[in-house]
Formats: C-alpha cells, structure tokens, sequence
C-alpha cells in the first residue's frame, strides 16, 4: 500500500507506522523524533543502573580501605604492644625495681609505649628516668 492509497490525509513530513488493522498511519516528525516511553523508560533504566554500580564501586573502595586501616591499626598496636614494650624492658640494663613498675604504669598509655619502642636502646633507660623524676 502506498501513502496515496490512505483513507487518511498525508500530513507531510513524518515516518509511516503500521497499525494493527493493516492500515498505516502517518506520525507527525516531532513525534518520531522523541524516544518512545519504552525507549526512556529504558535509558533511565540504564542510568539507574549506571549510578547503582558507581554506588556499589564507592561501598567496594570503602570496605577496602577500611580492612587496610584495620590492618595498619593491628600492625601497629602489634608492634607497640604491652608484651613487647615488657620485653624490651626485661632487655634493659640497670633498671631498678622501682623505675621498672613506673615502666609498667607508663605502658598503659598507647603513646608512651609507642615513645617507648621508638627510641634507641640506649636512650630507653634515661627517657624512664626521667619519667619516674617527674611523677
């Protein structure tokens, strides 16, 4: 069939469709220049689908950091630890009773222990010294 063979008029410029009933049917352009319902119904489908992955990706690069975090803060409270800060202690020349139980109270305090496993061996001695002059 062509456009001439219509019971409709031709309303110039568009894109013919067929309809159910056999007939076709002239849209106007405008028309056939918009995306159907099904069509943006589709890319907002794909665009939500888009910012649900961007979210997934930000949750996965949030649980990734914050294991790394855990790790670090295990790694480090590992290597400030009481038992070791008590051990580098026990290593100690010349450490009498008494500076040895300030030590003790001193490692209560993640800082001080920190201070503590930094410092050369040498210089340990001195700086719980000092520590026990002070209180």
């Amino acid at each position: 069939m062509s456009g001439d063979d219509d019971d409709e008029p031709s309303y110039g410029s568009g894109d013919e469709v067929n309809i159910t009933d056999g007939h076709r049917k002239r849209i106007p352009a405008a028309a056939a220049a918009t995306p159907s319902s099904a069509a943006s119904g589709l890319t907002r489908k794909r665009s939500r689908k888009a910012c649900g992955d961007a979210i997934v990706e930000a949750m996965l690069e949030i649980a990734a950091a914050s294991k790394m975090r855990a790790a670090a803060l295990a790694n480090n409270g590992d290597r400030f630890s009481i038992s070791k800060c008590i051990r580098a202690l026990d290593d100690l020349q010349g450490v009498d009773q008494q500076t040895y139980f300030v030590a003790l109270g001193l490692f209560e305090n993640p800082s001080s222990r920190e201070i503590f496993i930094s410092l050369k061996y040498e210089k340990r001695l001195k700086w719980l010294q000092g520590k026990c002059r002070a209180l």
